[in-house]
């Protein structure tokens, strides 16, 4: 970006066949996102830039990254290890099981120390199970 704005842009590579060949090429983690350390009132100087539509907002407000979650993901992006876009889970989550034995199962998600687990229920008995899930088995209901 020009302007001298601090920018990140968090890159994966993506593995992709050809008819001949398969070839890494990079991918936006976040497409259509550009992260980019500015003040409110360079906020003018960020939307005159090419590519920018517009500034992610909630309520009026420019949206604030926290420095640590951007430290994160450079961390992660620099640490050569394997990456790339994941449905964003929480607790309490309605979710369903998407492999393995359970495939099939919907539950709440549960957070449970180091472990995730799906929470099944049996609504009329009030009664409910947890089992233990790998988090790569689970993806968040419509």
């Amino acid at each position: 970006m020009q302007a001298g704005l601090e920018t990140f842009v968090p890159w994966h590579g993506v593995r992709r066949l050809w008819s001949d060949r398969v070839k890494v090429v990079d991918q936006n983690l976040f497409p259509g996102y550009l992260f980019c350390r500015s003040r409110f009132d360079q906020r003018h100087t960020v939307l005159r830039q090419p590519g920018v539509a517009r500034l992610v907002s909630f309520d009026r407000a420019p949206a604030v990254i926290p420095d640590e979650e951007i430290a994160a993901l450079r961390r992660a992006v620099n640490s050569g290890l394997p990456l790339g876009p994941w449905p964003f889970l929480k607790a309490g989550q309605r979710v369903r099981i998407e492999r393995g034995v359970l495939a099939g199962i919907e539950g709440t998600l549960v957070r449970e120390s180091a472990a995730w687990r799906v929470a099944v229920s049996v609504n009329a008995l009030q009664r409910s199970i947890a089992v233990e899930v790998d988090r790569d088995m689970i993806r968040p209901l419509s």
